[in-house]
């Protein structure tokens, strides 16, 4: 099992740092390299649909590598989605400016950007199901809790690698080349992450199905769409909060704020260690008291700490920024630890792979792709304090709140056993 969840955190992080790069440099440096007609603000909003292009890719991708994973088991998900995901960051790193190519740059951006996406939606599906259906009931929610460590952990490379690019170059020097290392050093990581997952065997699970779906995602919406619906709402939340933290409040504190670069990273970054170093402990939580309750608690302290979190954010100071994100974090991770036994315990085995992975992807377009942009929008309007967006969080988490309500728990009733026998979904 030690091995297995390395192998699925290191591909998960990979993966998703391709995906985070992108956003950080959306927040810096793209709206003008590639939107440089528009005005500032306008430019991020431009780069910021770009980044949510990707979202949108990934419930195609979520259908497309679920199909794989349901026909033909969850391994050679793992490859394929690595292998595009990192090709197409790669590509992102020598696409050429406006000044070079006009019009041309930014849509092959949102070429590379849904291709981004398409990788990245059958990622999650594939490396969380090998973990959860390899793992014993009774620490299912720790064991799946190793791929969850892997954003935060890509995120900070992602971030680590552009701060010390930010702090290394001069801003001519960073916008000329600077941002492109980080998408250049994706095709190094692609290949670590291909030889780490080349030896890992096939979930036993999906070994035991005899009658595999034929097609799985027809029978996900036919048998299954109220639970979609319910999975995709309840999850908005997780990704509204993390990407109004990671994206967002990097072009909000830089931009109208006026906090240096170097320092809005390193309050990110340092309210995501805290992120990643509670997620097996909210899991032990989840395996203790039940996936539910932890969602269920996770959705209420973000309904009540978004208004603070601008609050304590619109101060341009380091420590209340940094307070005000870390809270906002543990919200979301006492959420999003359990998520990946959570998912995959609602659905039958022989469309767990589609029906995990297009819920879980389909709550990134209603908080993610949205959020960055709805917030840059609405920041742009008021006073320093962008209250507006704290309001626009808490609708997103009483939402969530309702729909997590409406699901049932799965935590198998012996899991506090070891010889508990895995549940079916």
């Amino acid at each position: 099992m030690l091995r297995l969840a390395g192998a699925s955190l290191a591909g998960t992080a990979i993966e998703f740092y391709d995906f985070f790069v992108y956003g950080t440099a959306a927040a810096l440096v793209l709206g003008p390299l590639f939107f440089p007609t528009f005005s500032p603000v306008a430019g991020t909003l431009a780069a910021f649909a770009t980044f949510g292009v990707g979202f949108v890719a990934r419930p195609l991708g979520s259908v497309l590598f679920g199909h794989i994973g349901d026909r033909r088991g969850r391994r050679p998900v793992l490859v394929a989605s690595l292998l595009l995901t990192g090709a197409s960051t790669v590509a992102v790193g020598c696409v050429p400016t406006y000044g070079s190519i006009g019009v041309a740059a930014p849509l092959l951006l949102l070429v590379l950007r849904f291709l981004q996406g398409l990788g990245l939606g059958g990622e999650w599906g594939g490396a969380v199901l090998l973990t959860v259906e390899h793992a014993p009931a009774h620490r299912r929610a720790l064991w799946s809790s190793f791929p969850q460590v892997g954003p935060a952990l890509g995120f900070l490379l992602a971030n680590g690698v552009v701060l010390g690019l930010s702090a290394g170059l001069s801003e001519e020097q960073f916008a000329a080349w600077g941002w492109r290392v980080p998408f250049w050093a994706a095709g190094v990581l692609a290949v670590a992450g291909l030889w780490l997952r080349s030896s890992l065997a096939e979930s036993p699970r999906f070994l035991e199905i005899d009658d595999h779906a034929r097609v799985p995602l027809v029978e996900v919406v036919r048998d299954h769409w109220r639970l979609l619906l319910l999975t995709a709402g309840a999850l908005s939340v997780g990704y509204a909060i993390f990407y109004a933290v990671s994206t967002w409040s990097l072009a909000y504190g830089t931009e109208r704020l006026g906090v240096s670069r170097t320092v809005m990273l390193t309050c990110v970054m340092g309210a995501v260690v805290v992120k990643g170093a509670l997620t097996p402990v909210m899991a032990l939580l989840g395996d203790r008291y039940g996936r539910r309750p932890l969602c269920l608690a996770g959705c209420a302290a973000a309904a009540l700490w978004m208004l603070p979190m601008v609050a304590l954010l619109a101060t341009g100071r380091p420590l209340p920024m940094f307070l005000g994100l870390t809270g906002a974090l543990i919200a979301f991770i006492t959420m999003f630890a359990v998520i990946a036994a959570y998912l995959p315990e609602l659905y039958e085995p022989r469309v767990r792979c589609t029906g995990a992975a297009v819920g879980y992807n389909l709550g990134g377009v209603l908080g993610g792709a949205l959020t960055p942009i709805v917030a840059t929008a609405l920041a742009g309007q008021g006073g320093r304090v962008p209250w507006s967006v704290g309001v626009y969080l808490t609708g997103i988490a009483l939402l969530s709140l309702g729909c997590f309500a409406l699901l049932p728990e799965t935590r198998p009733v012996a899991a506090v056993t070891p010889a508990a026998e895995p549940a079916t979904g």
